[in-house]
């Protein structure tokens, strides 16, 4: 009886994962060499590499941002 008066009211919270930087940090450069290699690609293709991997950058950078938010939104 004295231990359910005590532990009553007491509740578990649900596990958080982790935001671990060097995984984010992975990911995102991952993700933009990525998208700047495939833009090398195709600007290597098109006649243009320096704009394709400009492109690409452009392109990778903001993929990058919404790859690790997608993967660590329950940390924030």
């Amino acid at each position: 009886m004295l231990q359910a008066l005590v532990c009553f009211g007491r509740k578990m919270e649900p596990a958080r994962p982790n935001f671990q930087l060097a995984g984010a940090g992975g990911t995102l450069l991952g993700t933009t060499a990525a998208f700047i290699a495939i833009g090398a690609l195709v600007g290597w293709a098109a006649g243009s590499v320096g704009l394709g991997i400009l492109a690409g950058a452009f392109i990778g950078i903001p993929a990058g941002i919404f790859t690790v938010y997608r993967r660590y939104r329950g940390a924030f």
